[in-house]
């Protein structure tokens, strides 16, 4: 069936994985949640400078781990791959211990809109597969994701991809010194609609710094309550999760992951970037 396959079930976890006790943890870790953010949405230049940083090294995790999909390999051996990555180049892997999550990325597999667990479960030639991984380094975090085709794809599934990345260029060409953010959910609603595409509304971009979510909300709709205007240096993540269906969406047992009412497929792209003078840096380049 075009942009549709036999439903995912619940795979087996393994241990969580070992960080090197030499890597600096977030405050988070072994508490129920992190402690509210206090601090500002404008960073300094050296604040913005670390996250270049810690934003190479999530891209690059990622990349890293995006070269083992294939055909019957399981989201747990991606798992290791982006948690070797990170903990080899000085990051820890901000999901791990983040509420209690227990891996080293979300890998999101069809149906899944957001924070799928990498465990037991099998790719198969024409799934999709989005990878969202976020390095915490010098005591900040860089966040990404992208979606990827498993073998060969159908057309309706393959395109869902391609525009959903453009969705997230398009609303970072919208980012200016002086707009309010609802200009970003503003462009990625108005191109997605053209398609007929559904776009999540209860998952959103957020402020990323020191704070994994600073509280600062990046709607990927036309929100008239997101009113916060852009300032220089502020840095936030934009990440639209587009759906062949309804934006609707069911929360499996596990607390996390997140799958499409309807269980039609969905894609997901995401960069943190900082405002500039003149527009938006991507802060999650390899």
């Amino acid at each position: 069936m075009s942009g549709q396959s036999s439903l995912l079930a619940p795979g087996t976890l393994s241990p969580p994985r070992a960080v090197p006790a030499a890597i600096p943890r977030p405050e988070y870790v072994g508490r129920k949640g992190p402690a509210p953010y206090t601090g500002p949405e404008v960073q300094d230049a050296e604040t913005v400078e670390r996250m270049r940083t810690a934003g190479r090294i999530a891209a690059r995790a990622m990349a890293a781990a995006a070269e083992h999909i294939a055909p019957g390999v399981t989201t747990d051996e991606l798992d290791r791959v982006a948690h070797d990555y990170l903990c080899d180049h000085g990051a820890y892997p901000s999901t791990l211990g983040y509420r209690g999550f227990p891996k080293s990325l979300c890998t999101s597999v069809n149906e899944v809109i957001c924070h799928g667990i990498p465990d037991s479960t099998v790719l198969h030639g024409g799934d999709i597969v989005n990878l969202d991984v976020t390095a915490f380094i010098g005591g900040v975090h860089g966040d990404n994701n992208a979606t990827y085709l498993v073998g060969d794809v159908d057309e309706t599934s393959r395109l869902l991809v391609e525009r959903t990345r453009e969705s997230l260029n398009r609303a970072i060409k919208a980012v200016r010194p002086g707009r309010q953010v609802n200009v970003i959910g503003r462009v990625i609603e108005s191109y997605a609609k053209r398609f007929g595409y559904g776009v999540v509304r209860d998952f959103t971009g957020h402020g990323v710094n020191t704070a994994f979510h600073s509280g600062l909300i990046i709607p990927h709709f036309d929100d008239p309550r997101a009113t916060t205007v852009m300032r220089p240096g502020m840095t936030f993540t934009i990440e639209p999760m587009l759906t062949l269906g309804t934006h609707e969406y069911d929360m499996w047992d596990d607390g996390w992951t997140v799958v499409t009412k309807d269980r039609r497929r969905t894609a997901q792209f995401e960069h943190t970037l900082v405002v500039t003078e003149s527009g938006a840096e991507v802060l999650t380049l390899p």
